[in-house]
């Protein structure tokens, strides 16, 4: 028998006589999972937007006005957008530390061109191009580079002839920290043509420190919920204040989980010793080597693609997508098939230099490699590990409150003797809807067993809070498919 107790919105005491229809959507909530991605860059003063606010960007123009054209920010956010200008993107400012330093580096230009042509010079994977006349002095070549980098915004330096010597030309990065380290210079690094008759000698930027607090964005993204989160510092303090954050929103009591991509530049040993300190299971960390482009762009491009994909299915590996824009290393300073393995065991996720010049992930890992008593651990190796139990758990969650809101709880004894639409929770329904589910996990390619999950499955009532209902389950993941090892036995 119905009674009027199961009805949401119709009181029982009315006597005023009418048809009432009520409407309850519990059941038609679907878990709709909406992906947003956290780029934190510095700005440049240029901008309308202050530090520390986080604002919806839809294009690069957008983050030029918000962030100061050519600033750190806006060309992460341009990066972002251009491989997937649907994501919802969210940019994030801070302002340099005002005891950090800025990177700078230099460009000498000697003798006389023999032939016109066009330098091509690129400056943290940005190509500058200045025209050359034949028997242009190494004077004249400068000033043209000079005025050719300072009339391109979107270049992360500024560029003077040198107060004492016209064929140097200086440059410094638009921003404090140690990132300005890694914007590498190099000419023709796409097979361009040279000048005959002219050489560059380069001083690649170095000298800047101190990087902002990324306390102060942690702080500043409140209880929003970030799914991807790019973040181009790299030093130990950040680090380490963003891993205890991501744990903290991974944990039961936030339920926010993020992962967060960053990028390391450096030489193999560097790159090595870089890794084997971190161990965070929700951060990822690529090492690009000696790569063209800078690591705060690789950390965004890293990020947007994978952000796509696991949003598509969080337990797909990431294996041979490219890395749009990014131009890696010349072919003399790529990491070989060893040297990558090598890297994958301290941490560092790797990639590849297709034929064409595209960057491609080569495996995507966490920086996780021991466990909380020091043991060495694969637990959560690969990212799609967090980002899958992150999916199950979010669709668990979303089931119950959207189809038991209010209910009661009871145990499982007297079931036949309630009322029909009693909204009543027990362990028996509680057991059905997660294994319902667990078919949904499985129908998608998410998990596998579900004999094994059934039996794991344990549901009871608390014996010392009536209304606390105790879960306890095993779902087995599915794993990624990344080695075919085949043993061919011929015979003749």
């Amino acid at each position: 028998m119905i009674t009027s107790g199961v009805f949401n919105d119709i009181p029982s005491a009315i006597r005023t006589p009418g048809v009432f229809i009520e409407f309850d959507s519990r059941l038609a909530n679907s878990g709709v999972w909406q992906t947003r991605l956290l780029v934190i860059g510095q700005r440049l003063e240029s901008g309308e937007k202050s530090a520390l606010s986080a604002d919806r960007v839809t294009s690069g123009e957008q983050a030029d006005r918000y962030y100061g054209r050519g600033s750190m920010l806006a060309e992460m956010l341009r990066a972002a957008l251009a491989i997937d200008p649907y994501m919802e993107t969210i940019g994030l400012a801070l302002d340099d530390l005002v005891a950090g330093t800025v990177a700078s580096g230099s460009i000498g230009v000697a003798g006389t061109a023999l032939r016109g042509g066009t330098v091509a010079l690129y400056i943290g994977g940005y190509r500058v191009r200045a025209g050359v006349e034949a028997s242009d002095s190494a004077e004249t070549i400068a000033q043209a580079l000079v005025d050719a980098i300072n009339d391109e915004g979107r270049v992360p330096v500024t560029a003077t002839v040198d107060g004492t010597d016209a064929t140097k030309i200086n440059l410094v990065c638009k921003w404090a920290g140690e990132t300005g380290n890694d914007i590498h210079l190099v000419f023709n690094a796409k097979g361009e043509r040279g000048l005959d008759g002219v050489t560059f000698t380069l001083t690649q930027l170095s000298g800047g420190d101190g990087n902002p607090d990324i306390g102060d964005a942690i702080a500043a993204m409140g209880d929003e919920w970030y799914h991807y989160i790019a973040c181009p510092f790299t030093d130990t303090a950040n680090l380490g204040e963003l891993k205890t954050e991501l744990t903290r929103r991974f944990g039961p009591m936030v339920q926010m989980g993020s992962r967060a991509f960053g990028a390391f530049r450096g030489t193999l040993s560097e790159t090595s010793t870089f890794g084997s300190a971190l161990n965070g299971e929700h951060m990822t960390v690529m090492g690009t080597g000696q790569s063209v482009s800078p690591t705060y762009l690789w950390a965004v491009t890293y990020a947007m693609v994978a952000a796509g994909a696991l949003t598509n299915d969080p337990a797909r590996p990431l294996q041979y997508l490219a890395l749009p824009g990014l131009i890696g290393p010349l072919k003399e300073d790529q990491w070989t098939k060893a040297e990558r393995n090598m890297l994958l065991f301290d941490g560092i996720a790797t990639f590849t230099v297709a034929d064409d010049g595209t960057v491609q992930i080569n495996r995507e890992i966490t920086t996780y490699q021991v466990n909380e008593a020091g043991i060495e651990s694969d637990a959560y190796l690969d990212i799609q590990t967090p980002e899958t139990l992150e999916r199950i758990r979010y669709e668990q969650i979303s089931r119950i409150l959207s189809k038991y809101p209010r209910h009661k709880l009871a145990t499982d004894a007297d079931a036949a003797l309630y009322g029909a639409g009693q909204p009543i929770m027990t362990p028996n329904v509680c057991k059905a809807e997660l294994l319902d589910l667990y078919r949904d996990f499985i129908e998608n390619g998410w998990t596998q067993d579900y004999e094994g999950y059934a039996a794991s499955l344990t549901v009871n009532i608390d014996p010392d809070n009536p209304a606390r209902l105790n879960v306890i389950d095993s779902p087995k993941l599915v794993g990624q498919y990344r080695i075919h090892a085949m043993q061919t036995q011929f015979r003749r």
